[in-house]
């Protein structure tokens, strides 16, 4: 328990401290084909934010990306983790940029090592913007708490959307992300998060500067329908430290949906502080690869 809300996580491994963050309406069922993978190297930590999996959803609970930030730094300072690699996929991405920039205004930054981004909510994707803000009015609001939980066949319907093909979909995937929404207050939750979305948008922007010179890892499908591919340039202009990895033909999830080359790809980085390197993958013609030079901080 931390601050007097229950997080449930998942821990496994025992080497340096890698945290992984969840996106909108996922939990850390979405890292179950990376925990163990990526336990081989490292002490993996997989949570489900407070109000979604099977964390406590408080009345009162921070939604904002700014609030889930102090969350996620007090949940590390509780368990004592001083520095730790981070990764974290679409909102979840967004979360930790906005991590970094507490971190830098507290002059604490030198405590993330490195950062893996996958395919983060950004103000240059303009997917979705009419979706939230139609869900953030009442009528929408009325769609959300009362219609979307008893439309189970559209939660299919939306996971297969998030895949570049469908067919990669695993046996039981559909089940344990609606197990993530069967806990009261879950569709509450998500309403709020959703009337705080361009807020946080903006916040995301404004945060960028302070984490540019971070080792960062972006990764990215190139069928991606929620957080459109063509945003990340403007994202790679501002992170001056980047090497982008592009995922021809997978979707929103390729970690789920490519585990063995998302693993491996994300084990390189992070183990040897450089972007997979054309000759890395030239047995895989699914990749493209963006390097940037690679500047190793003091400290790391």
């Amino acid at each position: 328990m931390l601050d007097g809300v229950t997080w449930k996580y998942w821990q496994a491994g025992s080497g340096p401290p890698l945290v992984l963050v969840h996106g909108f309406m996922g939990y850390s069922f979405s890292w179950r084909y990376n925990v163990r993978p990526l336990s081989r190297h490292f002490s993996v930590y997989a949570m489900d934010l407070p109000g979604c999996g099977f964390s406590q959803r408080p009345d009162d609970l921070e939604t904002t990306l700014a609030g889930d930030a102090e969350g996620v730094l007090r949940f590390m300072d509780h368990l004592g983790i001083e520095e730790f690699d981070l990764m974290g996929s679409s909102r979840g991405g967004g979360l930790l940029i906005v991590l970094g920039a507490l971190l830098a205004k507290r002059n604490m930054l030198h405590r993330i090592r490195r950062m893996v981004l996958v395919s983060p909510i950004n103000p240059w994707s303009s997917n979705g913007r009419w979706m939230t803000r139609m869900l953030a009015t009442t009528i929408g609001g009325v769609c959300v708490l009362r219609v979307m939980p008893k439309m189970h066949l559209a939660l299919g319907r939306y996971v297969k959307a998030l895949y570049g093909d469908p067919k990669r979909i695993s046996a039981g995937s559909i089940e344990g992300y609606k197990a993530g929404f069967d806990m009261p207050g879950s569709f509450e939750h998500l309403l709020r998060i959703v009337r705080s979305w361009h807020d946080d948008l903006a916040l995301i922007e404004g945060s960028l500067p302070a984490i540019a010179d971070l080792p960062i890892l972006l990764l990215w499908g190139s069928r991606d329908t929620a957080v459109f591919p063509s945003s990340i340039h403007q994202l790679e202009r501002a992170l001056k430290n980047s090497a982008l990895v592009l995922l021809r033909g997978v979707g929103h999830l390729p970690y789920e949906e490519v585990p063995e080359h998302f693993n491996r790809i994300v084990n390189g980085f992070l183990l040897h502080d450089t972007p997979p390197t054309p000759m890395d993958i030239s047995a895989h013609s699914s990749f493209l690869v963006s390097p940037k030079p690679h500047r190793t901080r003091a400290g790391i």
